[in-house]
């Protein structure tokens, strides 16, 4: 009986096989082409990036030390600015209206911690239970913070008319008397206040409903069933759940008061009797109504160290607490 024929396995060849792979990728491309086109690409990332870098220095850090720098010159239209050293500085802390302004603007941060910083985190709290129209509700809210600064100012203008304004004309409904909101020295600050909360609060109170958001529902849950009230569940769910959130926006609402300057520009001048005259509307007089461009910078850089040392201490404070 014939043996089987045995198939005849091929012989490998010993010639290497040329690797195709990577081919049209630039694998192929000799060191020298790899090299070239590593310094290009670098060049065209460092010529954005100086570009960059050319702007924040021109734009940022250059006002900066040229404002630091005018606070020991004393310049005008007329003539070259000629160094004075520290005389500005000692002629501003001379200036009575210096202290006043700073108390002004001390006594208007602090009602709008009262208003604009617990009136914001009410109204979100509210919105987050509404299981309806919270577009329509979140966007009514919005509004304010749309409107051009000036228009909000004229506005409300009319609403403090001691004449035919709303707040009077409200006021006499009720039969009770007409204030004159403007007017008086001790309602003034508070109707700007008014007037600053309920133009900036939509901002805030969007930030608070996306914190609100982000806090887990079992929380919520296992406090109801633990026979938790409303208060309690706000106090210990709600308010430790966004305790970053709130020190931040305390923070920035600090910042921004500090820096009030359109309402008492375009609603009181900074009267009556110079009761809401704040650090910017001062410093706003000193460059535009006297001229005195050397004062306003020295009061700019008095204001910018106040704050930098506020930021600093209370984000020292509040690190471990975050």
């Amino acid at each position: 009986m014939a043996a089987p024929a045995l198939t005849r396995t091929p012989k490998a060849s010993s010639r290497p096989r040329k690797d195709t792979r990577g081919q049209g990728q630039g694998h192929g491309q000799g060191p020298g082409q790899r090299r070239r086109r590593r310094v290009r690409e670098n060049l065209i990332a460092y010529a954005f990036l100086g570009a960059g870098l050319i702007c924040f220095v021109v734009f940022s850090w250059y006002p900066i030390v040229r404002g630091l720098l005018l606070g020991f010159q004393e310049v005008t239209f007329s003539q070259p600015a000629t160094w004075v050293g520290w005389e500005n500085y000692q002629r501003l802390f001379d200036d009575p209206l210096f202290a006043t302004a700073w108390k002004n603007t001390g006594y208007f941060t602090l009602l709008a911690l009262v208003f604009g910083f617990a009136a914001p985190f009410v109204t979100a709290v509210v919105l987050n239970e509404f299981r309806h129209a919270r577009g329509y509700l979140r966007m009514t809210v919005y509004l304010p913070v749309m409107l051009p600064p000036i228009v909000t100012m004229l506005l409300w203008r009319w609403f403090y008319d001691p004449g035919p304004g709303l707040f009077n004309s409200v006021l006499e409904v009720l039969h009770l008397p007409a204030q004159q909101w403007l007017e008086s020295e001790h309602l003034a600050m508070v109707s700007l206040v008014l007037v600053s909360t309920w133009a900036n609060m939509g901002t805030t109170t969007l930030i608070y409903l996306a914190a609100l958001g982000s806090v887990p529902g079992e929380l919520y849950e296992a406090a109801e069933l633990d026979g938790a009230s409303i208060r309690q569940r706000l106090w210990h769910v709600t308010i430790p759940q966004t305790r970053f959130i709130l020190m931040i926006t305390l923070l920035l609402q600090v910042i921004g008061t500090m820096q009030v300057f359109i309402e008492p520009f375009v609603l009181t001048g900074g009267g009556p009797n110079d009761a809401t005259v704040t650090v910017l509307l001062l410093l706003y007089r000193y460059a535009f109504v006297y001229n005195d461009f050397g004062m306003a910078s020295a009061m700019s850089t008095v204001l910018f160290v106040v704050l930098g040392l506020f930021a600093a201490v209370y984000l020292r404070l509040t690190r471990g607490k975050a």
